[in-house]
């Protein structure tokens, strides 16, 4: 099947944002990388996220990644009322 990768990758960072979470409060935000590991790889190359591999269960977002995801959240799952 095809689809569009982008708008996956749109969702799977909007989705990042809803795992999200600080270690400690001036500690980079974080979040559970139980998504598509092909989605998380491109989320990575372009510069959203830590590189996904390793053992850890959760991903460092980038400041812009951090940024996207809250705004794709919002967009997507947000409130209107």
């Amino acid at each position: 099947m095809d689809y569009d990768m982008d708008k996956v990758d749109e969702t799977v960072l909007a989705l990042l944002w809803l795992t999200s979470f600080r270690e400690k409060k001036d500690w980079p935000l974080r979040a559970w990388k139980g998504h598509d590991w092909d989605a998380m790889n491109r989320l990575h190359e372009k510069g959203y996220i830590d590189d996904p591999k390793g053992k850890a269960k959760s991903v460092g977002l980038t400041g812009e990644g951090a940024r996207r995801s809250e705004e794709l959240f919002q967009r997507m799952f947000g409130c209107t009322s």
